[in-house]
């Protein structure tokens, strides 16, 4: 272990900050090091291989795609690009799709074409309202519309045109938006900012509102998207939807791919040259989404994660009953967390120590995103390795 540690030290940036662990295979929701130790896996690479690790039918498709042909940029036609649009347009709220590489690229498409949109309306609008303890991604734009300082620190002067107010208060954005606001972006549920959940009335008020000041709204749903609140995608179960829509992590179940939704009247202002990627929706990426959205769909997956993640809730309850330095449980389907009344990453360490991964947002957030397919047994294994990390704290 000190050998790949100290090379990592060695050869890499410094960022992200890497646990002392490579992670060499992984089948379901179990994963295994360099070493050949054994872990239960509640992070899917932070909530990405949300189909588990080495799912048949997706390492079936990137074999069979890998023999064939992995790239030819973006000037050409692409059959496994036109037929994951197909299933994305055909099971959302959006008529066209644009494709890219990460979550960030996503958010960059759609902020681009927010502004491009407001220009050919002749407004003029530019500015981008998000919400304080969003992430949208790590780009400066979409750093800039994120409303976490500690992302902020030491990338000053940040990019001109975002505006954040609290989460979950309507009237706090109808006072932000103005005649120069092209577009207001939110998260369903802000998953790194904690795991916040909107109150019922929240996400179609801003649909209405934005219809009524004439803006684009945009979900990120680049971490709810793909299964993981228990539907295909979150926005159905806030009762709403969007203009724009931005996707990443779990399309690809592992693969780098990121995906601009839109209704027709919004895409119709990225014409040619006015945006593009060369690896955005190659053939190795796209045939991987392809193989993800058609399980999902054809699957017990949606309802094993409605039907487990009930139960992982269920079981995280009942450890809040009686540990009072939980503060509160919440989330949907298997996107979960659990607040602590103190720092969380000594419970971190305790279970990656004792065979389980878990993650820790915002410092006190313990978040629980374990594959799509974890079974009541494997949450019941969670357990018991969780509650004596929370006896460590």
């Amino acid at each position: 272990m000190e050998d790949f540690v100290e090379k990592a030290r060695r050869y890499l940036f410094a960022t992200p900050g890497r646990q002392p662990l490579m992670l060499v295979r992984g089948q379901g929701c179990r994963v295994w090091d360099s070493t050949g130790r054994e872990y239960l896996d509640f992070v899917s690479g932070l909530a990405t291989t949300n189909l588990g690790h080495a799912h048949p039918a997706v390492t079936a498709a990137i074999q069979e795609q890998a023999a064939k042909m992995l790239h030819t940029s973006c000037l050409y036609q692409i059959e496994p690009q036109i037929e994951l649009a197909r299933l994305l347009v055909e099971n959302s709220f959006a008529d066209k799709v644009f494709f890219c590489n990460s979550g960030a690229e996503a958010n960059e498409t759609a902020l681009k074409l927010a502004r491009k949109y407001a220009k050919e309306r002749g407004q003029g609008g530019f500015e981008v309202i998000s919400c304080l303890g969003s992430f949208h991604g790590r780009t400066l734009a979409t750093l800039s519309a994120t409303g976490q300082e500690k992302f902020h620190a030491g990338f000053h002067p940040l990019v001109p045109g975002f505006r954040q107010v609290p989460f979950n208060d309507l009237p706090a954005m109808a006072r932000a938006i103005s005649p120069q606001t092209s577009a207001v972006l939110v998260e369903p549920i802000q998953a790194e900012g904690g795991v916040n959940l909107p109150g019922p009335d929240y996400l179609p008020g801003l649909r209405r509102l934005c219809d009524e000041r004439g803006v684009l709204l945009i979900l990120d749903e680049v971490q709810t998207g793909m299964g993981r609140t228990g539907e295909l995608f979150a926005y159905p179960g806030f009762g709403v939807e969007p203009h724009v829509m931005t996707l990443a992590k779990a399309l690809g179940n592992g693969v780098p791919i990121g995906a601009c939704l839109a209704v027709d009247a919004a895409a119709a202002v990225m014409t040619p040259s006015t945006h593009a990627s060369t690896f955005g929706g190659n053939h190795l990426a796209t045939r991987a989404g392809v193989a993800v959205i058609q399980t999902l769909l054809s699957s017990d997956a949606l309802a094993n994660c409605r039907r487990v993640g009930a139960y992982l809730r269920e079981r995280l309850q009942e450890l809040a009953r009686r540990f009072a330095l939980i503060k509160e449980i919440r989330g949907k389907g298997l996107l979960l967390g659990m607040e602590l009344d103190r720092e969380g990453l000594k419970v971190v360490d305790f279970c990656r120590e004792h065979g389980v991964l878990i993650n820790c947002t915002t410092g006190k957030v313990l978040r629980f995103l374990p594959p799509l397919i974890v079974t009541e047994k494997e949450v019941d294994q969670l357990l018991p390795v969780l509650e004596q990390g929370l006896r460590s704290l």
